[in-house]
């Protein structure tokens, strides 16, 4: 990619090189230069680039560009070349709420995801940013210890919540057997949200599909594309079908008559129909939220509480916690490299089943 000439202080982040769209229109001005024979595989080039992130991303990185952007033409300083002592400046102002009009400083996690962004941008416009220098990764690291607070975690759903969920929806609809079909799927499986509306039928029906479902007379084998390469995920059979995932997906699938592509799509045409626009990972967090709270769940809390613990995360944190099992086979069901990543997402689990404080003599 050619280089890009460095913005001033008073030019909008709009026009920034440094932005995922502008980085792709960048590299398209660049194969005006390559021969002819080559400007199919520069395009080919350039869609691998954008295949390197997924949407959300893109769209998140952009956003974060566009904060850092904003703050460095407030304070009359240049966002290119990259200079850690300018990124650092800018992650104290954060953390202290200077770099927001409200004066609410910004968490720890979300420091840290713009400062991500800001990496893989400058990386992208050939000019990389020294996260080690000591202006970013001492003031950081000072942030982490001064602000850092343990995670705030969603309520992971219960087996008898989702039974009570399920129940909220309605079996005679399109729309009930489809939410129907993604809680179960999304609970059994352990799936993230994004992973629940990016299955497809079948392999390689869609471009934008990342996985896809095969039953089997035993259950369901659901093969995942994650950061980390592709992996599969084994949903047996429920002991009864109104609570089956495997069931609740073949009755979305025969009702809605879908056979190739999109698992989880719109329902159209005031409930009747079945377009071919696939569903929103944010729409399933929307799902558990109101299925939650219409069954009740946590009902011991306020509904401004209640409203703020449930999203996608429940239904993956549900299964870690209730699976009666070896701690082994919900770290696979999961994904996860590590027990502890696992143990994170177990909100009930038996802490104490060894007493090193017995064990050791006390």
């Amino acid at each position: 990619m050619t280089s890009q000439p460095s913005p001033h202080a008073g030019q909008d982040e709009q026009d920034s090189p440094l932005l995922p769209s502008s980085v792709i229109e960048a590299g398209a001005q660049s194969s005006s230069a390559l021969p002819a024979h080559l400007e199919g595989l520069a395009d080919r080039a350039r869609d691998y680039a954008e295949a390197a992130s997924s949407a959300n991303t893109r769209r998140a990185y952009t956003n974060d560009w566009k904060h850092f952007a904003a703050w460095c033409r407030r304070q009359n300083l240049p966002p290119l070349p990259p200079d850690p002592e300018v990124v650092g400046l800018y992650i104290t102002a954060q953390a202290s709420g200077a770099a927001t009009a409200n004066r609410k400083p910004s968490s720890v996690a979300t420091i840290e995801r713009r400062l991500s962004a800001l990496t893989w941008n400058y990386v992208q416009c050939g000019q990389p940013l020294d996260r080690k220098d000591r202006h970013i990764a001492t003031v950081l690291a000072g942030i982490r210890n001064t602000h850092g607070r343990p995670p705030v975690q969603k309520e992971a759903v219960l087996p008898e919540d989702v039974i009570a969920m399920l129940e909220t929806l309605d079996r005679g609809t399109l729309r009930g057997l489809r939410d129907r079909a993604m809680l179960l799927i999304g609970f059994a499986g352990g799936l993230r949200r994004s992973e629940i509306v990016a299955l497809d039928v079948g392999r390689d029906q869609s471009e934008d599909g990342r996985g896809w479902v095969e039953i089997l007379e035993k259950g369901m084998l659901v093969t995942l594309r994650s950061k980390n390469g592709w992996r599969q995920v084994e949903i047996g059979r429920g002991s009864s079908d109104a609570t089956c995932p495997v069931v609740a997906l073949q009755t979305w699938l025969t009702l809605a008559r879908i056979a190739h592509g999109p698992v989880f799509r719109r329902v159209t045409g005031q409930g009747k129909g079945v377009g071919p626009d696939r569903l929103t990972d944010q729409q399933v967090a929307r799902l558990v939220k109101r299925t939650a709270l219409a069954a009740g769940v946590r009902g011991d809390l306020s509904e401004g509480e209640r409203e703020a613990k449930f999203a996608g995360h429940s239904l993956r944190a549900g299964l870690a916690s209730s699976a009666e099992v070896e701690e082994r086979y919900v770290q696979k069901q999961l994904g996860h490299a590590s027990a502890e990543m696992t143990r994170r997402y177990q909100r009930r689990r038996d802490r104490f089943r060894v007493n090193l404080t017995k064990a050791a003599g006390l």
